[in-house]
Order: structure tokens, then C-alpha cells, then sequence
């Protein structure tokens, strides 16, 4: 079954000879870093191995929310509510970016206490919202038959389309002069005097100073190459879209069984609420120290599977010479198959709990891998052992929504100009110099 219709992109014919920076990765970090460097003047090309957006940043729900974000990344989330708010007019492109409000529900008084603490957080960022009760739920979302304790109702948050965004900000950033480059694969990196010097590609050399790894899924492979350990995982989230569907929520809504958001065609993304697949694969056994808090945290939504993923990936190698083929040109998008029974599980407790959706007609399904690293927090940092290098990955599925401040802020290391955050939680360095690993700080 084929990923999602991403909004086409046609890549540059010439490679550059040299630039200032090189982007790995024509995601959503990817592209926003790109727009960031070439608004400031700098000279940057962006390589891509596969089409723009093609993986996660194209799969995803296309949320755009600070709630129920550790409380690390609510300062970056803010900036990039902000961003959204004007970024098509100063790209001159949709986005489909929209503020309609998200809902997350509570199942139980537990679930309710766990909420009031997310929306105490929200309160230190004067963003509005609410908890609601049963009944204010209900005339907030008419029809519904949720069965809930109540909610939090955040009016801030809001959506964006996904198969639409990224390419939208790369052909922002090519009108400001970047270079785009699709089916470019970056087969590694060169230094000279111990720092950046250039990257080899498919195509050949580039030249350039500095360097930002935002390659997703595939960040851990690449920088292990060079001596980086990135601990990273993925997980797989299905999700399908449906036809157009006639007086359905304008808000997005997240329960325990299902979440969805409304399209800017009418119809609506779904998923299951917390269920995700984990493949267990060799890096599954080399980082299972660092994720072991993780895998006790949040063990009932994560689903283990041993198959074919296993050996699929023991077979990648991890070490590949310049002049001939990497990895990433045999595997120029990932593209899983979706687990249709988690989906449509997750279309059927939907049209109970919520009558409209009993007319809903599924037009597609789809899966993706989620990047994640052992805090569910990402890496937005410099490489203190490569001068030059900067990694912006490990998103764990909350990259979509913050992608355009996370290029602000990897656009502000890489110039030197003073950050919009402390990026001191997002720092590489943090998995190796004995700091515990938290999740959901705060919390």
C-alpha cells in the first residue's frame, strides 16, 4: 500500500560546488533549517535521498500543539505556535495550517489529575485553555457519545498538512537561493583540521563549513559512521484518511482508543490514541539499556513485534566507503506497511463514541516510523567531537508541529546568533555525560 500523495517536488539538476552549510534530510526539520540559513543570507544546499517529505514528516497527524508536550520543549513549542501563525504569508504558500483547538480527553479522575498538571504548564505560557467538563465537552463537541470524565481544550493548538508542509518550505527556501536536492543521497561527511570540510554525495563533493544532520530514522546510521552514537529507535504508527465527511468537529481530539483531526479536503486523519509498534531489531538489544526507562513507562502502549524488520536491518551495513553505494541509496524511503488492524480497531470504537464518524469511508492507509530517542525528547545540538556537524533528529513523534522553531533554532547554532531557547535540554552530550534520562519531566 503506497504512503501518502505528497504535493510533488522537483529537485535541482546541478549540484552545488561549494556552500556554507549542507542540510541532510528534506523533512519538515530539514526544509525549516534550510528557509532559516537561506533567509539570513547564507548560502545552504539541502540533499535528500528519496522526494521531500516522504517519510515521517509527510505520515504524521499533522498536529500542531503544545499540550501534552514534556515540559523541556514547551518553550521551542511556543516560538513555533508563533511561527505557524504567519508561515504562509511569508512563504506565499499553504500550509494548510489552521488554530481549530485540540481536545484531549479524560477517561477516568487519574487521567484528570494528569491533565490539570499539563494545563498548570500552560498557564506559565499564558496560552489559552480549559478544563472541561463532561458536559462542556459535549457542547463543545456535539454528537459525541465520549463517556469521559472530561478534558483539556487548548484553542492554541491546531493542524497543518502534512503531505503539503515541507514541500512548501523547501520551495520557500529555493526561491531565497538554497539548493534542493532530491534523490541526493549523502553517502558521509569530510573534515580537514579536524572540522567540517565538505560532504560526499551521490553526485559528488560538495564543499561547505558546516554540516546539519536532520535525516529522521536514519540519523543513527549515518553518524555512527562517523563516530557519533546517537541512541535512536523507531516506532510504527498507522494511520489512514478518509473521504470527505459533512458536519463533522473542526476541533482535533485525542481518546484513549482514537485520535483524529479534520483535513483541509473535509475528510479526517485517524489513528489509535496510544498504540504503537516497536520491531524488535539489533539496535533493540544496543540501546536497551538506554531505553529501558522508556519501555517501563510507557510499556502499555507499545506493542513488540519480532519478524522480518530484524534481519532486514541486520543487514544494512554500518560502514560504507565514499566512492560507492551507501545504505541510503538502496532504501530511498521508508515506507511500512500499516497495521490495518489497528486502524480500522481504532475507526470502529470511533463511529460508536462519536455517530457522525458512522457515515466515514476510509480512502487510504498508511504507516510511518517514528524516530524517538530514550527521553522522548529531540537532539538540537552541535557535535563537540566534529567541529561543524549539528545534529536536529529524535523528534519522537512531536516533530512535525515544533519543525519550524526547531529551525529557527538549529539556523541560530549554526550562525552563532544567540538562541530563541535554551538549547541546553537538547543537547547530544546529555546521553553520554552520566545525566539521568527523564521522561515527561515535571510530571
Amino acid at each position: 500500500m503506497p504512503g501518502p500523495y505528497v504535493d510533488p517536488f522537483h529537485g535541482d539538476n546541478d549540484l552545488p560546488e561549494a556552500v556554507d552549510v549542507v542540510v541532510i534530510g528534506g523533512g519538515i526539520i530539514g526544509t525549516s533549517t534550510a528557509l532559516e540559513l537561506a533567509e539570513r543570507g547564507v548560502s545552504v544546499a539541502l540533499c535528500e535521498k528519496g522526494g521531500i517529505g516522504h517519510e515521517q514528516s509527510s505520515r504524521n497527524w499533522g498536529w500542531v500543539r503544545i499540550t501534552r508536550r514534556d515540559p523541556r520543549e514547551m518553550p521551542l513549542m511556543a516560538e513555533a505556535l508563533r511561527i505557524w501563525s504567519g508561515l504562509d504569508t511569508r512563504i506565499g504558500r499553504p500550509t494548510g495550517y489552521t488554530r481549530s483547538g485540540i481536545v484531549f480527553s479524560c477517561a477516568d479522575d487519574a487521567a484528570l489529575a494528569t491533565h490539570q498538571r499539563w494545563a498548570d504548564h500552560l498557564q506559565r505560557y499564558q496560552v489559552e485553555h480549559k478544563m472541561l467538563s463532561p458536559g462542556e465537552l459535549e457542547n463543545l463537541m456535539p454528537g459525541s457519545r465520549l463517556g469521559v470524565k472530561g478534558g483539556l481544550y487548548t484553542p492554541a493548538d491546531g493542524r497543518a498538512e502534512p503531505q503539503k508542509a515541507a514541500p512548501a518550505i523547501a520551495e520557500a527556501a529555493r526561491s531565497l537561493g538554497a539548493h534542493v536536492l532530491t534523490e541526493c543521497a549523502v553517502r558521509g561527511i569530510e573534515t580537514s583540521g579536524g572540522r567540517i570540510s565538505g560532504v560526499v554525495t551521490e553526485r559528488g563533493l560538495i564543499r561547505c563549513s558546516s554540516v546539519v544532520l536532520a535525516g529522521g530514522a536514519w540519523s543513527n546510521l549515518f553518524s555512527g559512521r562517523f563516530g557519533v552514537d546517537f541512541p535512536q529507535l523507531k516506532v510504527l504508527n498507522s494511520v489512514m484518511r478518509t473521504k470527505p465527511l459533512d458536519d463533522g468537529p473542526e476541533q482535533a481530539l485525542w481518546h484513549p482508543e482514537f485520535a483524529f483531526r479534520k483535513r483541509r479536503d473535509g475528510g479526517y486523519t485517524i489513528a489509535t490514541g496510544v498504540t504503537n509498534i516497536v520491531d524488535i531489531v539489533p539496535a533493540s538489544f544496543r540501546y536497551a539499556k538506554a531505553f529501558m526507562p522508556a519501555f517501563k513507562g510507557e510499556w502499555r502502549s507499545l506493542s513488540f513485534r519480532l519478524g522480518g524488520r530484524f534481519f532486514d536491518e541486520g543487514r544494512i551495513p554500518r560502514t560504507w566507503k565514499m566512492d560507492e553505494a551507501s545504505p541510503f541509496e538502496y532504501a530511498r524511503v521508508l515506507d511500512p506497511k500499516p497495521s490495518t488492524k489497528v486502524t480500522e480497531r481504532s475507526l470502529a470504537s470511533l463511529k460508536r463514541h462519536y455517530p457522525v464518524f458512522g457515515k466515514a469511508e476510509i480512502a487510504q492507509q498508511w504507516a510511518g516510523y517514528i524516530d524517538v530517542t530514550p527521553d522522548a525528547v529531540p537532539v538540537i545540538s552541535p557535535v563537540e567531537t566534529i567541529p561543524g556537524f549539528h545534529i536536529a533528529t529524535g523528534f519522537s513523534g512531536h516533530g512535525f508541529g515544533i519543525g519550524p522553531a526547531a529551525g529557527r533554532l538549529m539556523a541560530d547554532m549554526v550562525t552563532g546568533k544567540p538562541p530563541i531557547v535554551d538549547p541546553s535540554a537538547f543537547r547530544l552530550s546529555r546521553f553520554s555525560d552520566g545525566s539521568p534520562i527523564v521522561l515527561n519531566s515535571g510530571f
